[in-house]
């Protein structure tokens, strides 16, 4: 079987869009097997840029088939509205398919999403407010509506009543909010169940026919590593499992289907909302880096928070994931800067770990254990082979490959799809 995962080594947002326009153009499958629209891949080909949210990378290439797997929370309203954005720059959907059993994001939880978050006070976690955590809290609690019950005209209206009275009771007499309008709801989400129908089936038979006749199968991941349910820096975290694992579960496949996971980093280290950053850098360096690498939400439009490489994190998401390589990307943000620093441990009560820690409070006390490099100033945009790029840059690839205890396969040089550099 020839299964790929591209994922995210870090707290998401490490342009990942670009590398899995990349490989989708090779594929003959794309799959997305977690999260909700609160996760956004931007992917430029040639002057069109794409912001894709829930529909997979793949759709951009004919022949390729692309799957919306069932661990994915989907906005009806959401994924129509970027249907007809794709329709109109000229893309056809004939090859997009919804899994059956994914799980339908409703009004209620958008609602219930902003009520909870306000509630929280100081003490929120900085979700999109999207509703993609109630949707998941529904889908645990068993409660939640499945795509073929959506678009099922006879469970339809009966499903959406019974799931929106119980709901308005949480929203009334738990927050004393007005309750939604329920007869509204079923009209406006009727027309898109109806819409949504034809591209609603069983999806797991497709993704292991295509596997077991050795089709190129990419599973497109969705946040990153760090903002695993599991295995991330819980509280702030998403509502899924946007590791390795969480391919299987979400698509429908055995571990064994898969035989390269690759995560791709940024050369430095991002992350959005609340929660410790060890590498920080909350100077003029850390907006240097902000600026030069446009980073900035591509669903929330957030400046994000900027820091140094954390090996340590890189690290732990080789170990969790299984990486067989990493992509280092947006190397290019760091041309100018004199001095580079690469955190290769932490320091925790006098003592020294090279060991990502599972408590925030750890992690709180936390400081970098840093190995300083000198800069680079030429211009990488046009670079296509490896050794040709500068010897200190190569020096700092180098150290990251040897801390982290994986081999980088790509090295990404500038926002174009064709800025890369194959090893």
């Amino acid at each position: 079987m020839s299964g790929k995962v591209i994922l995210g080594a870090q707290w998401g947002d490490e342009g990942k869009g670009k590398f899995i326009d990349i490989f989708s153009s090779q594929a003959d499958m794309v799959v997305r097997s977690q999260g909700g629209n609160n996760a956004g891949h931007t992917v430029i080909v040639g002057e069109n840029v794409y912001k894709l949210h829930l529909i997979p990378s793949g759709i951009l290439y004919s022949g390729t088939v692309n799957i919306i797997g069932a661990g994915v929370v989907c906005d009806p309203k959401v994924v129509l509205a970027e249907m007809d954005g794709l329709v109109a720059k000229g893309i056809s959907l004939d090859n997009l398919y919804i899994d059956a059993r994914a799980h339908v994001i409703m009004p209620w939880h958008i609602e219930l999403d902003g009520l909870s978050e306000e509630a929280r006070g100081k003490g929120d976690i900085g979700t999109t407010k999207k509703g993609i955590g109630p949707c998941y809290m529904d889908k645990s609690e068993r409660s939640g509506i499945r795509m073929h019950d959506f678009v099922n005209p006879r469970k339809f209206e009966a499903i959406v009543r019974e799931k929106g009275a119980l709901k308005n009771e949480i929203i009334t007499k738990l927050y004393g909010k007005a309750p939604l309008d329920i007869d509204a709801i079923v009209e406006e989400y009727r027309v898109y169940a109806e819409r949504l129908s034809k591209f609603v089936r069983d999806t797991t038979p497709m993704i292991y026919d295509a596997l077991k006749a050795n089709k190129n199968v990419l599973f497109e991941g969705a946040q990153g590593t760090l903002l695993d349910l599991d295995m991330g820096t819980y509280p702030y975290v998403t509502s899924s499992h946007p590791v390795a694992g969480g391919v299987c579960i979400g698509s429908g496949v055995g571990p064994t289907a898969i035989n390269e996971v690759v995560g791709i980093c940024k050369g430095y280290t991002t992350r959005v909302g609340k929660g410790p950053f060890p590498t920080e850098l909350d100077d003029e360096i850390g907006e240097y880096i902000r600026q030069k690498g446009a980073e900035f939400g591509t669903t929330t439009g957030r400046p994000r928070r900027t820091g140094w490489f954390d090996a340590v994190i890189a690290r732990y998401t080789v170990r969790a994931n299984g990486l067989t390589s990493i992509v280092i990307n947006k190397i290019d943000p760091l041309m100018g800067l004199p001095k580079i620093k690469l955190c290769v441990g932490y320091e925790m009560d006098g003592k020294v770990t090279r060991d990502f820690p599972a408590d925030l409070d750890d992690l709180a006390r936390c400081t970098p254990v840093y190995e300083e490099f000198d800069g680079f100033d030429e211009d990488l945009s046009d670079i296509r082979e490896y050794d040709k790029l500068p010897e200190n840059l190569k020096k700092y690839l180098a150290r990251i490959e040897e801390v982290c205890d994986c081999p980088v396969s790509i090295v990404g040089v500038g926002p174009d799809r064709d800025q890369i550099i194959y090893r």
